[in-house]
């Protein structure tokens, strides 16, 4: 029931978004953005909201799956992925997902996403395993 609500909330979500250009999803301190990836065993397009932080090689995105004790499927989905889509506001483009592992990881977990979003640290304890990061190498700008 629960996982079913979060698919049908995540719909809604996508949808909310796609219509307002992420007006309403982002404030000052908190930016998100709406990545589509296949689907790792379908191939079939997937669309989540996520969270994510800018950094000078581009967005940081993360995956606490809210305190889950696994990595959430979209995270599965764009670690399996060699491109993306990327919408950030009405903004589009084609991305590179790349995992960061080991020390690339840990100092971008510590020094971005934990110096500028601290509260997600309480996720991370919850989930009691490694917070997957990766970094989205923007590319193509998607028309209109």
């Amino acid at each position: 029931m629960n996982r079913r609500l979060t698919r049908i909330g995540n719909r809604i979500g996508v949808w909310l978004y796609r219509r307002l250009d992420g007006r309403l999803s982002s404030r000052r301190d908190v930016h998100v953005m709406l990545i589509t990836a296949p689907g790792r065993r379908t191939g079939v397009p997937r669309s989540t909201c996520v969270r994510f932080l800018e950094t000078s090689d581009g967005p940081v995105v993360w995956g606490t799956g809210s305190g889950t004790p696994h990595d959430p499927d979209w995270f599965l989905n764009l670690r399996a992925a060699t491109v993306a889509e990327v919408q950030i506001g009405r903004d589009r483009f084609r991305a590179r997902p790349q995992e960061l592992i080991g020390a690339a990881r840990d100092s971008t977990w510590t020094e971005t996403v934990l110096a500028q979003a601290p509260e997600v640290a309480r996720y991370a304890r919850k989930a009691n395993r490694t917070i997957p990061v990766a970094l989205l190498h923007l590319r193509d700008r998607l028309g209109d």
